[in-house]
């Protein structure tokens, strides 16, 4: 359960992308409320797995990570994956909460707006490249998710 839990701090946000990319015209108006149901679950399951850190064994050194080699060329090899301790764990809540409360505050931000699906769409993406910084377990990781924010800091502008 742990691994899928990880796994959807990437993929809620970046299905509110996808759904709002290729449907957001069509839902004018209801993309919002796809974009915060999909930030609320993220928000949920961003506290369940802090409470999950938060009662067990204080003395349990509890990391969550997952890696595979995506590169290797000799003695240099580039290795891509996510690892989970308790900062990370904060970092993510934070992250959801900000993200959760941002969602909600632009729907009447942007009300009436004729890109106001492309908004949301685009917010999506940030959130996603947001936490991709956060889990990333290498630099390589770090450096990709960081250019997707700046990428989506500049398609919010």
């Amino acid at each position: 359960m742990e691994g899928m839990q990880i796994l959807s701090f990437l993929f809620l946000p970046m299905l509110s992308f996808v759904i709002l990319l290729l449907f957001g015209k069509k839902l004018k108006t209801h993309s919002s409320t796809i974009a915060l149901l999909l930030m609320a679950l993220m928000l949920i399951n961003s506290i369940l797995l802090l409470s999950s850190f938060l009662f067990n064994d204080p003395k349990a050194n509890l990391t969550l990570s997952n890696s595979f080699q995506w590169f290797n060329t000799g003695e240099f090899s580039i290795n891509l994956g996510y690892l989970i301790d308790s900062i990370t764990v904060i970092m993510l809540l934070v992250v959801a909460l900000i993200g959760f409360l941002v969602h909600l505050y632009s729907i009447g931000y942007m009300k009436g707006d004729s890109k106001y699906s492309r908004y949301f769409a685009f917010l999506g993406i940030f959130i996603f490249s947001m936490n991709g910084i956060i889990i990333a377990d290498s630099l390589v990781m770090i450096y990709i998710f960081w250019e997707l924010v700046g990428l989506s800091s500049f398609l919010l502008i």
